[in-house]
């Protein structure tokens, strides 16, 4: 699941302090980390209680690879890659969880008036993004393509089965399966007791309580360049209950032909690539899952459409576009009445 068709291959988020500056505080902050899903990620927490970090280690490692098995689009194993490789419009059994993650894709995608949706694979492929080839489609091959693109084309039956009413669609889970991780990993540590912790998978995590030395957990955003790596913001999180920080954005992946960029930000409505000066986005949400698809779906829409349906829904994001080689940011209402956090 290293590899989205809406957001950066490379980390949109790093995390700070989490690794220098500890100090004597006690307990001490424990950590781990590894490499899952295509990417890396990380591990931070404490507790009162003695646990064994290397069996929390193992633990999460064991259910990357559930996850793995379950979601990534880039394993024929996987059992959503099955489903797409069922060319049927009958009934078929699904997992759950990959059921709940369409529905809640969905509820998004209907907010971005379709711009976002789960089902574009065949209009990715169709511009080469997955082979990494640029290939820009004729209007007819286009047109044909987007007859199986569609969340209407997807109809839920019960928690467990749905059916494909175009044989051919193809579900892409890559924008929502990542805050999902984020969510299952975070869920885990929950589960042993842990209520301090930040998880951050691939620049995508989620926070709760604070170090142990009672500072605020602190997250750097990236300035959204694609020839360089440094720091645009800090967000300091001065709350204690769960927090999602995702961002999604254009910087990274694209392609560069005959003077034109093509962004891997296809707008599901129209199958081709976006066009607006949105860079970047970031949503800070309770639900990982959530703000994964919101932060897509936000991108996809651009700041003026954007940031209209976050504050109709009510989404706390941070937009940053490209004017005139100026980063400018744009904030939705949400967001400026998140007193929990502070972003300098």
């Amino acid at each position: 699941m290293s590899h989205y068709p809406y957001r950066n291959a490379a980390l949109a988020l790093l995390f700070l302090l989490t690794t220098i500056l500890s100090g004597c505080s006690e307990p001490p902050l424990q950590k781990f980390a590894g490499a899952a899903q295509g990417t890396t990620y990380h591990v931070s927490f404490w507790t009162t209680q003695p646990l064994d970090t290397n069996t929390i280690k193992v633990l999460a490692d064991a259910e990357f690879s559930r996850l793995d098995k379950l979601l990534s689009n880039y394993r024929p194993d996987s059992e959503i890659e099955q489903l797409n490789a069922t060319i049927s419009s009958e009934p078929q059994t699904v997992n759950e969880e990959i059921i709940g993650l369409i529905e809640q894709a969905r509820t998004v995608s209907a907010a971005s008036a379709g711009c976002y949706d789960l089902t574009i694979k065949p209009l990715f492929d169709l511009w080469g993004f997955k082979a990494d080839k640029f290939s820009a489609p004729t209007p007819a091959a286009l047109q044909a393509t987007l007859k199986e693109v569609g969340f209407a084309k997807i109809e839920v039956l019960d928690k467990t089965h749905l059916r494909k009413l175009n044989p051919h669609l193809r579900i892409d889970l890559s924008s929502i399966a990542q805050g999902y991780s984020v969510a299952r990993i975070s869920a885990l540590l929950e589960q042993q007791g842990i209520n301090n912790y930040l998880v951050e998978i691939g620049g995508e995590l989620q926070t709760r309580g604070k170090k142990p030395s009672g500072e605020a957990w602190r997250i750097a955003l990236e300035k959204p360049l694609s020839e360089e790596r440094t720091m645009q913001k800090i967000i300091t999180i001065n709350q204690s209950e769960p927090l999602s920080v995702m961002t999604s954005g254009t910087y990274r992946h694209y392609f560069d032909v005959n003077g034109k960029r093509y962004s891997h930000i296809l707008d599901a409505r129209l199958g081709v690539p976006v066009e607006h000066n949105t860079v970047s986005v970031t949503v800070l949400h309770n639900d990982p899952t959530q703000a994964d698809a919101w932060s897509t779906a936000l991108l996809c829409l651009g700041r003026e459409a954007g940031l209209a349906a976050a504050n109709k829904a009510g989404i706390a994001a941070l937009f940053i576009e490209n004017q005139d080689n100026n980063f400018n940011e744009y904030s939705s209402a949400a967001l400026e009445a998140l007193h929990t956090i502070t972003i300098k």
